[in-house]
């Protein structure tokens, strides 16, 4: 996530990892800039890291609904699909350290949703053509011929399009892992404070004033941060993160050229979202074979434990990963990885 900020007044959020920019001393050093530090330089990384992102996916294209979509892809065709999807103002490459660890006993995929990475815009945004772009993805590139129907994984904003997609075409998916997924958006309180600061907000990205352009790399990664706002726990992971969610572009001033973040910045205008909110019954009823991953610190959760309803199936199996904040993947990726492949070998088909 960057620092491009939200639409003024939209309170119809399903739930909050949209980057916001705020003023420098609202928030400690290590959350606000957790790269400046670095003055542009990559962090040192630990061996695996290193191993894992060596192995290079096959990047290629896939077209959905007039739209070409940025795909990644480990792993032979032939093995059982798996089908990765990134949260909000990410990118297929948030899995590139993750997915390969999967590359042997899976076809993985990873995809890049419309509007974000480098995928193509969109003049509209809907929860049912994300659903189809995760279908024509997985056809594609082969996800469902290792003999049964792919698991999709899907991490905040990618988890919220999985469980869309489980609700309303469960003959898709063999199982739906939503990793730190939240829904309702936040109290009003919270609500009406955001409206405040987002009246002071400078650089809000409109229709008439696209995404701020950093003049050089090392200063558009002084201005990554993650959203909602905690520490990267992993520096060399935020690094790669945010390298890979810029863009060359014109400075604004016509001199050359600078680096901008890829997501289209309108996409919060242009996104209807009311197939997400959940029902006064509690939500839609899901059949697909579902269970929830979430951070013991997670900002998202808290609404839950300030007793919100919540849209998921009674008695749904849920995994706490401990010492992890909002994005494991940054924070515990290890852990994470043993997660998912706990639970892949042992669930949903383990004996009764």
């Amino acid at each position: 996530m960057a620092d491009e900020a939200a639409p003024r007044g939209d309170t119809r959020e399903t739930y909050d990892d949209r980057p916001v920019h705020t003023e420098p001393g609202q928030l400690p050093p290590e959350v606000q800039a957790p790269l400046a530090a670095y003055r542009g330089a990559e962090p040192p990384s630990p061996q695996w890291f290193k191993d894992a992102i060596a192995i290079e996916p096959e990047r290629g294209f896939v077209e959905s609904l007039g739209t070409q979509l940025e795909v990644l892809t480990w792993g032979e065709v032939g093995k059982p699909g798996l089908l990765f999807v990134h949260g909000n103002s990410a990118h297929a490459d948030w899995w590139s350290f993750i997915a390969p660890f999967f590359a042997q006993d899976y076809r993985v995929a990873s995809m890049s949703l419309a509007g974000m990475g480098d995928s193509g815009w969109r003049e509209r945004y809907a929860f049912t053509d994300f659903a189809e772009d995760a279908e024509a993805v997985a056809r594609a590139t082969g996800l469902y011929e290792g003999g049964r129907k792919p698991t999709y994984i899907g991490h905040s904003f990618g988890g919220g399009q999985v469980f869309f997609a489980a609700a309303r075409f469960p003959e898709r998916m063999h199982a739906a892992i939503l990793v730190d997924t939240g829904f309702g958006g936040p109290p009003p309180e919270e609500l009406a404070a955001r409206q405040k600061r987002m009246e002071e907000i400078r650089n809000i990205p409109t229709v008439d004033r696209p995404s701020r352009v950093y003049p050089t790399m090392e200063a558009a990664l002084a201005r990554f941060r993650l959203m909602p706002p905690q520490p990267a726990g992993n520096p060399n992971i935020a690094d790669f993160i945010a390298r890979r969610s810029l863009k060359r572009a014109p400075l604004e001033d016509g001199s050359g050229e600078g680096w901008t973040w890829k997501f289209d910045p309108n996409m919060w205008n242009k996104l209807d979202r009311s197939g997400m909110m959940p029902s006064a019954e509690g939500g839609p009823k899901i059949v697909t074979p579902m269970v929830h991953v979430f951070g013991q610190n997670s900002r998202i959760l808290e609404r839950r434990r300030a007793g919100q309803p919540s849209p998921f199936p009674p008695g749904m199996l849920e995994v706490e990963i401990p010492d992890a904040h909002h994005h494991i993947m940054i924070d515990q990726p290890l852990a994470l990885v043993a997660a998912l492949r706990a639970l892949l070998a042992a669930w949903p088909d383990r004996p009764a």
